[in-house]
């Protein structure tokens, strides 16, 4: 079955894009094999013009994976084979890196799909930051119902000791009232 094409007239979908960004040493990055897709070109022509403009690409920018990075996403199957690779290991961009390859490619085409992958990296990096909000929310949830369980684990006992019967005294209880004496 062939992909489907996309021109520079067709949206190109969010979650396509999303899914093709990686978390790789700290950095939020794509692949080039799936740049040069979405760009329309093939992955050597986007390798060779990355190579040609070397002084747009610092390593903040673009970076090649190890062997073991290669072969921990070929486990995860991130990347069917070695293979679709072209037999090495890939190059990986940043957003930054991402943003200068548009003006590396100089197409149309190019614009809009940087443009895409621009929002996609905004719409991503704004989820992070809405789940790292509720995680110290619930951080924060967690610490004062710990605190809430000391409170009502005493009330508890509390209200157990209220429950037992009194004690009897060991000395019998003088009568209450007024005792007349008998003579």
């Amino acid at each position: 079955m062939q992909k489907p094409s996309l021109d520079s007239k067709t949206l190109i979908p969010m979650e396509g894009i999303e899914r093709r960004i990686y978390l790789i040493r700290g950095h939020k990055v794509m692949l080039d094999r799936d740049l040069a897709e979405l760009y329309g070109v093939k992955a050597i022509a986007l390798r060779q013009q990355v190579k040609r403009n070397k002084e747009r690409f610092p390593a903040d920018f673009m970076f090649r994976l190890s062997k073991k990075e290669t072969a921990l996403l070929l486990s995860q199957n991130v990347i069917p084979s070695r293979r679709s690779l072209g037999g090495f290991s890939p190059y990986v961009f940043t957003q930054e890196g991402v943003a200068m390859i548009s003006g590396v490619l100089k197409s149309p085409r190019a614009v809009q799909v940087n443009i895409a992958i621009m929002r996609a990296f905004v719409k991503l990096r704004e989820m992070i930051s809405t789940h790292k909000e509720l995680a110290v929310k619930l951080g924060e949830l967690e610490r004062k119902i710990e605190g809430h369980d000391e409170h009502i684990r005493s009330l508890f006992d509390a209200i157990h000791r209220l429950m037992e019967p009194p004690e009897e005294p060991e000395t019998p209880k003088r009568p209450i009232g007024f005792l007349a004496q008998k003579k």
